[in-house]
């Protein structure tokens, strides 16, 4: 069964990051995996989106679709251009930090988090999109946890220790978060 994923936000917010947790997650599994990136000329500021399509045994028949099965919603015009898209009963996580306005939906699962406050809180201001990251994958089991924490070191290969290890407390913040709160 083939899984779609929308991540969606300004060009600065880790949007494409997310996605490539997903991607080498599901690669680590042995999944079958596709990832689109897609961003304004702006990067940092624009929008930024990116689709991660997962299958377990058969091949990605495309790696574009119009209508995820999920969506991780970092800001208000993500959502505003992203929500009538979504499947019906897919997720919806929402950034409540700068989204200003509930979900119109009533099919989906909706769960929502103030990122930005959260990262603020643990000294990370720039880490919120993991955050988002682990209480994503608490919530649905999309990939399993360990594959994720593997990953930090591939990922953020060359970076400093401390940069590796802030981002991994943020993303380890999301899952307590989606454990205790959803």
């Amino acid at each position: 069964m083939e899984k779609q994923i929308l991540v969606a936000g300004f060009g600065g917010q880790g949007v494409l990051s997310i996605g490539l947790f997903l991607t080498y997650a599901a690669m680590s599994e042995g999944r079958n995996v596709s990832y689109v990136p897609s961003y304004g000329a702006e990067m940092r500021g624009g929008t930024a989106n990116c689709i991660v399509t997962i299958a377990d045994d058969e091949e990605i028949s495309s790696p574009l679709t119009e209508t995820p099965r999920d969506a991780l919603i970092l800001n208000r015009p993500s959502l505003d251009r992203f929500e009538e898209r979504i499947q019906p009963g897919g997720v919806l996580i929402i950034n409540t930090s700068l989204v200003d306005r509930e979900p119109q939906r009533e099919d989906l699962q909706i769960r929502q988090l103030p990122l930005n406050e959260m990262a603020d809180k643990i000294g990370a201001p720039r880490s919120a999109n993991m955050i988002m990251l682990g209480a994503y994958i608490a919530f649905t089991g999309i990939v399993d946890m360990t594959a994720v924490l593997d990953g930090f070191e591939d990922i953020f290969k060359g970076r400093k220790s401390a940069t590796i290890e802030r981002n991994r407390k943020a993303f380890l913040t999301g899952v307590e978060y989606a454990r205790n709160n959803w």
